[in-house]
């Protein structure tokens, strides 16, 4: 994938934004509607849901990869990324995507980018404490990529629910003309949420990953009447240690719209969870009914 814009019969590759803006222009010209599938690589089936679910509703699909710095506190995290840009845009091509749109830093953040976008409040709870400064670099970035693209509709992973919200507070607070679509989290058949960081678990790890939705469902489980929470959650904060997590980030009981804290399940509750197999964090939510 060496050089600049490159295109075959049906998949297009382009590295910069004037190349993007061009090839997007060609489609509006013809009336197609355009959607985004923001991603950092490190592809699983789970992003493919979205490249799907962007199909299925619009004519033309942008699907973007760039591991952006501005979200990593931790320079080692950002170091050990998964990224394989071939066997990347070899499945984006497959589901479906007929643009990629891979940019480098410099083409991102030009020498003298001095421009940050920050959410308060949706922010300051689980990753966003566990992480500072995380979501402005989430902020920031999908800031641009949508108003590079200026799509009618971005896809984003329930899987990241946080994210999810901070993104549509964005674009409501800034008016920018797109819809947030979100798509549900995907599974592997042992209920493991699917994420780019699962490559970098060891066998033994791998095999240790699948209690932290166990646990999760057994937590939503026994709030789900609307009993009192804490004790459920240290129920499950000691159930991870136990199973093998070597730290719990966080295990808690939020509002599913404003991430308020709560203290009994009540429509829309959801539970999160961030808890970690030696050097990997995995994340994971699901409503309580």
């Amino acid at each position: 994938m060496n050089g600049s814009f490159s295109r075959d019969s049906k998949f297009a590759v382009a590295r910069s934004v004037s190349e993007l803006r061009g090839e997007l222009g060609r489609w509006r010209a013809t009336g197609d509607t355009i959607a985004l599938v923001p991603t950092m690589g490190g592809l699983h089936e789970g992003h493919l849901a979205l490249v799907h679910a962007a199909r299925a509703q619009f004519r033309r699909v942008v699907a973007t990869i760039f591991i952006n710095p501005m979200q990593f506190e931790d320079s080692a995290d950002l170091a050990c990324y998964p990224s394989d840009i071939e066997r990347d845009a070899e499945l984006l091509s497959k589901a479906g995507a007929d643009l990629l749109f891979l940019p480098a830093v410099g083409e991102m953040y030009p020498p003298g980018f001095a421009t940050t976008v920050g959410v308060a409040g949706l922010t300051d709870c689980l990753c966003g404490a566990a992480r500072p400064g995380h979501f402005d670099g989430v902020s920031t970035v999908v800031s641009k990529l949508l108003c590079q693209a200026t799509p009618d509709a971005a896809f984003f992973g329930e899987k990241d629910y946080q994210q999810l919200l901070v993104v549509r507070r964005v674009v409501r607070d800034l008016d920018i003309p797109v819809r947030i679509e979100c798509v549900a989290t995907v599974r592997a058949d042992d209920g493991l949420a699917l994420s780019s960081r699962n490559f970098n678990l060891s066998r033994e790890e791998r095999a240790l990953a699948p209690s932290l939705y166990r646990i999760l469902s057994g937590v939503a489980q026994a709030l789900a009447p609307g009993g009192p929470a804490p004790a459920a959650l240290e129920d499950g904060r000691e159930a991870l240690k136990s199973a093998g997590f070597a730290r719990v980030d966080y295990l808690e009981l939020r509002d599913g719209e404003t991430l308020a804290k709560l203290e009994r399940a009540r429509p829309p509750a959801r539970l999160f969870v961030a808890a970690r197999l030696g050097a990997t964090r995995l994340i994971d939510n699901i409503s309580v009914a």
